[in-house]
C-alpha cells in the first residue's frame, strides 16, 4: 500500500485523520499518520475553469481578466455593477498566538467557505497572497492545508498573477528615482542622512538588511547607507491593500514620505514626480484575483501584508467586492488575534467602513497545552492540568475580541490526539464566556468537516447582534493609542519608549499625523513583545524602540521588541526540499 507521510515536523497543522486516512502505525510511543501531502492533494484536484467558478457568484466571463484556465482578475467594471448592492455578512477568522504545535487559521477559513457551500449558502472566501520568502524559508505557503485548500496551490505560493512583483517594482522604482534625484543635483535638498524609504524584495535575505549603496565611481551614485525590507512589509503593499480605487491609490502613493530635507521637512513621492509611473506598474495588481478551493468554492486572494510587521489583512477591494457578490464573505487576518484581528478592526475596518458580523477564533488543544508548558514531543498525551493552565491564552483573545462588540465563535481545529475530556472541558470553558463552540475537521474532511462550525457561525449571526466599535478614537494622541493597545489587547502594565521613539512621536504629531491609527509591529508568538512569554503574560512593560509614519498607507508604524522587517532563512530552509521535474511538476511546497 502506498503511504504518504503527513509531514508532522513540516506542517503547521497536524490534524485528525478520519475518512481519508491511509494508514496508521504506532512507533516510538507516538501515533504516526500517513496521508497525502498538501501539494499532492492539490495536484490531484480536477479544477473547474475559472469562468465556471465565477458563475457561482453571478460573475460573467466579460468581468474576468484571465491568467490561464484557473486564475483571473476581476475587472473594474464588475465593481461598478455591484457597488450599490447590499452587503452580505462579514465573517473574520483569526486565531490564538501561533505555536510550533499548529493552529490552522487559513485551513479553517477555506474549510468554512466550503462548508457554507455544502449548506447551499452563497459564500466567498477572501484571503491574502503568500510571500516567496516564507515559502522558501520556514513558514510555508498560505493556501490552507489538506482538503481545505485553494488551488492552483503551486501558482499561488510562487508567482501567482505577479502582484508582488509589481509591488516590488513600484517600491524600487521610487528608490531609484530618489537616488537619481540626489545624483542629478538634489534640487529638493534631501538630507542623505534622513532618507527613510527602503528598497525591498520578496525573499528572505538577512544580508540585505543593512547595506551601502553608490560605491564605485562618481557616476555610480552618492554613497550612503541603505536597507532592504521584505516586500510584504513595504508601504506599497499596505497602500495597495487599503486603496479603494486607482484615484485613491495615486493619492496615497503621492503621500509617501521618502526622506526629509536639510530643514527637517518631509519630502514626498509626489515631489519626485514618481506617482504616475508607480501607478502604471500597479494598474493590474490593484485588481482582486479569483481562484477556487479544492471543492470549487470561489476564493478572492489579493494582497499579503504580514500581520507582525504590517496590517496583516487582504485588500479592501477584495473584501468589499466579496460582500457585494455573496451573502457571506469569509476573510482572515494574519497571525494571532492580538495582531491581525486588532489591525483588521482598528485599521482596515476604520478606513474602509467595514463592520464584522462575527469572529471565528481558531485554537488547538495541542497549542493550548504548549502554552501550558508542555514540550512539543509530549503534546500527544492527555494533560488536563497543562490545558487548564494554557487556556488563558485563548481566554485573553476571547476577551480582546469581545471588547470590539463582535460575537465570537471558538473552533477547535481537531487533531487525532485530542481526547474527549480535553475537548469537553474547552467547550464548557468557551460557552461559559458566551461563545459558540464547534469542532473543525476540515483538514481531513473538507467542507463536510466544517458544517458544524458553519452552523454555529450562522446561528451567531442570526441571534447575536454585532456592535462593532474600534478600540480607540481618532482624536486620541499617538501615545494614548499605543498604550491603549498595549494595555487592553496585550495585557501590559505600561509602555516604555526609547528616546529616539519619543522624538519620532513628537515629530509625527507636529507634522499633522497624530490622528492616524497605529500599526503595532510585534512578535506573533506572544501576547507580549517577548516571544518566550507564553500563555497570558502579566506585569510586563511593552518596549517601543522606533516609530515612523506610513503617510500613504494612513497609519503610524510602532516597532516593539526585536521584530525585523527583513527575515532570514533558517538553517534548513524549505528551499532544500522544493524541486520540479522534467514535466514541470513541482514537489516540496507546503
Amino acid at each position: 500500500m502506498e503511504k504518504y507521510l503527513c509531514g508532522m515536523d513540516n506542517y503547521c497543522n497536524l490534524h485528525v485523520m478520519y475518512g481519508k486516512m491511509i494508514n496508521i502505525c504506532y512507533m516510538t510511543y507516538e501515533w504516526r499518520i500517513f496521508m497525502k501531502t498538501d501539494i499532492e492533494i492539490a495536484q490531484e484536484t480536477v479544477m473547474e475553469p475559472i469562468q465556471n467558478v465565477a458563475a457561482q457568484l453571478d460573475i460573467s466571463a466579460d468581468d474576468l481578466e484571465l491568467y490561464g484556465k484557473y486564475k483571473a482578475k476581476l475587472t473594474d467594471e464588475l465593481w461598478d455593477c455591484v457597488k450599490d448592492k447590499p452587503d452580505g455578512k462579514l465573517i473574520l477568522v483569526t486565531a490564538i498566538n501561533p505555536t510550533p504545535a499548529g493552529e490552522g487559521k487559513t485551513t479553517t477559513t477555506v474549510g468554512l467557505g466550503q462548508a457554507f457551500a455544502k449548506l447551499g449558502k452563497k459564500a466567498v472566501i477572501a484571503l491574502r497572497e503568500p510571500s516567496l520568502g516564507p515559502c522558501f524559508g520556514i513558514k510555508g505557503g498560505a493556501a490552507g492545508g489538506g482538503y481545505a485548500q485553494v488551488v492552483p496551490m503551486e501558482d499561488l505560493n510562487l508567482h501567482f498573477t505577479g502582484d508582488f512583483h509589481a509591488i516590488t517594482s513600484a517600491n524600487n522604482l521610487l528608490a531609484a528615482m530618489l537616488d537619481n534625484h540626489i545624483k542629478q543635483g538634489n534640487a529638493l535638498r534631501i538630507d542623505t542622512n534622513q532618507i527613510v524609504w527602503k528598497r525591498c524584495m520578496d525573499m528572505n535575505d538577512r544580508v540585505l538588511r543593512n547595506i551601502v549603496v553608490g560605491l564605485g565611481r562618481p557616476v555610480d551614485g552618492v554613497v550612503r547607507e541603505d536597507h532592504f525590507i521584505i516586500s510584504v512589509a513595504s508601504e506599497i503593499m499596505a497602500i495597495l491593500c487599503l486603496a479603494d480605487n486607482m484615484k485613491d491609490l495615486k493619492e496615497r502613493l503621492g503621500r509617501i514620505i521618502v526622506a526629509y530635507n536639510y530643514d527637517g521637512e518631509p519630502v514626498f513621492a509626489k515631489d519626485l514626480q514618481a506617482v504616475g509611473s508607480m501607478a502604471a506598474l500597479l494598474k493590474d495588481a490593484i485588481k482582486p484575483n479569483i481562484i477556487q478551493t479544492v471543492e470549487h468554492t470561489p476564493a478572492l486572494v489579493h494582497g499579503g501584508p504580514f500581520a507582525n510587521i504590517a496590517h496583516g489583512c487582504n485588500s479592501v477591494r477584495a473584501t468589499k467586492t466579496g460582500l457585494k457578490i455573496a451573502d457571506y464573505c469569509i476573510t482572515e487576518a494574519g497571525f494571532g488575534a492580538d495582531l491581525g484581528a486588532e489591525k483588521f478592526m482598528d485599521i482596515k475596518c476604520r478606513m474602509a467602513g467595514l463592520k464584522p458580523d462575527v469572529v471565528v477564533l481558531v485554537a488547538t488543544i495541542r497549542a493550548l497545552k504548549y502554552n501550558g508548558g508542555v514540550v512539543k514531543a509530549d503534546l500527544v498525551n492527555e494533560n488536563m492540568d497543562a490545558l487548564k493552565k494554557g487556556i488563558v491564552n485563548l481566554e485573553k483573545h476571547i476577551e480582546n475580541l469581545q471588547r470590539y462588540g463582535v460575537p465570537v465563535v471558538v473552533t477547535l481545529n481537531s487533531f487525532y490526539t485530542d481526547t474527549e475530556a480535553e475537548t469537553a472541558w474547552v467547550k464548557q470553558f468557551c460557552e461559559e464566556r458566551n461563545c459558540e463552540f464547534a469542532i473543525s475537521k476540515v483538514f481531513t474532511d473538507g467542507g463536510e468537516g466544517g458544517i458544524e462550525l458553519a452552523k454555529k457561525v450562522i446561528k451567531s449571526i442570526e441571534t447575536k447582534e454585532s456592535h462593532f466599535k474600534p478600540l480607540y478614537d481618532d482624536e486620541a494622541s499617538l501615545k494614548e493609542k499605543i498604550e491603549t493597545v498595549a494595555r487592553e489587547i496585550y495585557g501590559a502594565d505600561g509602555v516604555s519608549y526609547a528616546p529616539a521613539a519619543l522624538k519620532q512621536l513628537e515629530k509625527i504629531e507636529d507634522m499633522g499625523f497624530g490622528n492616524l491609527p497605529v500599526c503595532m509591529a510585534k512578535t506573533q508568538y506572544s501576547l507580549s513583545d517577548d516571544p518566550e512569554l507564553l500563555g497570558r503574560p502579566e506585569g510586563f512593560t511593552l518596549q517601543v524602540r522606533e516609530v515612523y509614519v506610513s503617510a500613504g498607507a494612513g497609519f503610524v508604524v510602532v516597532l516593539t521588541g526585536a521584530v525585523m522587517t527583513m527575515p532570514g532563512l533558517p538553517k534548513h530552509p524549505a528551499a532544500f526540499d522544493i524541486d520540479v521535474n522534467e514535466d514541470g511538476k513541482i514537489t516540496g511546497l507546503f
